[in-house]
């Protein structure tokens, strides 16, 4: 699925006040609460609503900081370089190994191929997807939340791609409580039959990706490319 980019700034948004969105699990301060519900209302309300552009003069009636985090978290949903340095992307491996490990023995799927979905997802985990509170979902595959979904869920901002190109929607997203939760709920969903072709790919990233986007996974047509150049990113040992 197309990287779900929820309200977040990392280190590197000079385009933002800072104290907006901590990083990592630090708790939001009040103006990021108060920016995020505006795009929200923005989005699901205003103009935005289901069609809105990404590009060439999106979110032209939100306010400037508002627009600038809406532009800074959508623009680009599923870009491979989200300012993650060396050493964050080093902690992120660490941290989802064990889960990567156990999630790819039940799908005969290579464990870094997970590892860099979830990554690809989750911006290395610096870029969350959050609720309206600012709370982190834990979930690293931006999976939604359809109508059947009797768990948990949070209602986010992100970008899709459609025949008129990309555009800013609010969707339903599940949500855990650890990103445990998040391997194990994936691996329910990819062990379906309408993920049948992503089951037992082994090391084939690009065999992993096609099943991802025939079983309707993803809405980005570049999405298959921007799996295999995190696979490639990924820090070795």
């Amino acid at each position: 699925m197309l990287r779900a980019d929820a309200f977040f700034a990392t280190p590197a948004s000079p385009a933002l006040p800072s104290g907006v969105a901590p990083a990592g699990g630090a708790a939001p301060s009040a103006e990021f609460r108060t920016l995020h519900e505006e795009i929200v209302r923005y989005v699901r309300d205003g103009e935005g609503a289901g069609l809105e552009p990404m590009a060439g003069g999106a979110a032209t009636t939100l306010g400037a900081e508002a627009r600038a985090l809406l532009l800074r978290s959508g623009g680009d949903a599923g870009a491979t370089d989200d300012g993650a340095d060396a050493e964050q992307r080093r902690r992120f491996v660490e941290q989802v190994a064990p889960l990567a490990r156990e999630a790819g023995a039940r799908l005969g799927v290579a464990p870094e191929i997970l590892t860099a979905q979830a990554a690809l997802e989750s911006g290395w985990g610096q870029r969350p997807l959050r609720g309206a509170d600012g709370s982190d979902s834990h979930n690293l595959f931006g999976i939604k939340a359809g109508t059947g979904y009797g768990g948990e869920r949070i209602a986010a901002a992100t970008t899709e791609v459609g025949a008129q190109g990309a555009y800013a929607t609010v969707e339903s997203f599940r949500r855990y409580d650890s990103a445990a939760e998040s391997f194990r709920d994936v691996t329910r969903l990819l062990q379906t039959p309408r993920y049948r072709a992503v089951q037992g790919t082994g090391s084939d990233v690009g065999a992993y990706a096609a099943g991802l986007v025939q079983g309707g996974y993803a809405t980005d047509p570049r999405y298959a490319d921007k799996l295999q150049a995190v696979v490639r990113s990924l820090p070795r040992p």
